[in-house]
């Protein structure tokens, strides 16, 4: 990318700021995200969510939903956040707060498919860090949401240039990165670093947001970035997508990423192939009814 056609990006990316919740919302949540969960009263997060009916009946949704295994109906924000935990009732917060992002005109993307794919590779992420026994699987939840920023970028900054990157991809069946190189000369990658660094974002998800589609170039948080590219390729494999980013030969044991999980992670190096797919697909679907029941409630 030349120094000239960064300077334009991250010129259009400091117009995002037009969006005064952008910042504003995203970077205290990060930072509390950060806190020691013992320096967290349960108490103040319950008054906090009773406060905005909308959080409420998603964490009530969410704590009810299939992937929680519940023999009772949860009825209280209360017992929500006790089936949830604060973290996974933080993550929802931040859910929400992205939310506020949903472009109000008629994208190239549909901007509730970007969002259920992000929250979706969210979830994905976290089951499969955790299928892996890596040691902050609530890290990887947070990769997996905002792995694709650029993208919202690309569909707010450069419509009609990324609209023309979605019809190659759609035309000659390739994946939406290699589309936008062809037809921008960057891609969602690229606009989501410099996104990723406006924001201040840290350095990991960063990482994840500029190689989730080159793993190899991973150098400081590979195992990150891998569990998120792996799951980004198991939603689009499995109906969470945007049905222009998948790969009609994909094969589990030649992704790049399943060589850095297997090579550092036992549990996963013994594991099957198929048998791990299979996993993973059931487990997707119970994420997608999830997703789509949160968003398009």
């Amino acid at each position: 990318m030349t120094p000239t056609l960064r300077e334009l990006i991250r010129e259009r990316v400091e117009r995002l700021n037009s969006i005064p919740t952008v910042p504003a919302i995203i970077r205290p949540l990060l930072f509390y995200l950060e806190r020691p969960i013992d320096h967290v009263e349960v108490q103040r997060i319950v008054d906090l969510v009773s406060c905005d009916e909308a959080i409420s009946a998603q964490c009530l949704r969410v704590a009810n939903s299939a992937l929680y295994f519940q023999s009772r109906e949860v009825k209280s924000v209360h017992g929500a956040i006790v089936v949830l935990g604060v973290r996974q009732v933080r993550e929802i917060l931040l859910s929400c707060s992205l939310l506020n992002l949903l472009p109000k005109q008629n994208w190239v993307i549909d901007p509730l498919v970007f969002w259920e794919h992000s929250l979706g590779c969210g979830l994905v992420s976290r089951f499969c860090a955790r299928k892996a026994q890596y040691a902050e699987p609530e890290r990887a939840y947070l990769a997996g949401l905002l792995h694709d920023l650029g993208e919202l970028v690309n569909m707010m900054s450069f419509q009609e240039e990324f609209r023309a990157a979605a019809q190659l991809a759609r035309s000659d069946q390739i994946p939406l990165h290699r589309a936008e190189r062809s037809a921008l000369g960057f891609t969602h990658c690229d606009t989501g670093k410099i996104l990723a660094e406006h924001w201040r974002l840290p350095e990991d998800i960063t990482e994840v947001v500029e190689h989730h589609h080159d793993v190899q170039q991973a150098k400081l948080h590979p195992v990150l970035v891998a569990l998120v590219s792996l799951s980004d390729q198991l939603c689009q494999e499995n109906e969470l997508g945007y049905e222009i980013n998948q790969s009609l030969d994909w094969k589990l044991e030649e992704d790049p990423s399943w060589a850095v999980l297997t090579r550092d992670f036992p549990t996963l190096a013994n594991a099957e192939p198929v048998r791990f797919l299979t996993e993973m697909e059931q487990f997707i679907l119970e994420a997608r009814k999830l997703v789509r029941s949160i968003l398009r409630a």
